[in-house]
């Protein structure tokens, strides 16, 4: 068994994001990240091979996708953002410090 904080323990150097891998198992990847203002860099996309949903526990952040949708996140809100859905970080707050939890899992067959 292993435990742990999702509010503790934050990285308090603000250059990268912090991404702590909580659980990989059968092909699912749960990770806290915790962000303190960073943004995806100019031009830059996610386009990422894997389904994923992510929930914001704290702070706030702005989500872009490439048909032009902005999604603003407060704590409590989530999206699951289907695999090769290009997007972006545009923004997120870094005091106090924006909180997720994100969970990738393979891409589904519909």
């Amino acid at each position: 068994m292993r435990t742990g904080t999702l509010f503790g323990d934050f990285p308090r150097d603000g250059a990268e994001e912090f991404v702590e891998p909580l659980v990989a198992r059968g092909g699912v990847r749960i990770e806290r990240i915790v962000s303190t203002g960073q943004a995806s860099p100019p031009g830059f996309w996610y386009d990422q091979d894997e389904d994923e949903f992510v929930v914001l526990l704290a702070g706030a952040a702005r989500l872009r996708f490439a048909d032009d949708r902005i999604l603003d996140l407060k704590p409590g809100d989530w999206v699951e953002i289907p695999a090769h859905v290009r997007h972006r970080v545009e923004e997120t707050q870094a005091e106090p410090p924006t909180v997720w939890l994100a969970v990738h899992r393979p891409a589904a067959r519909d």
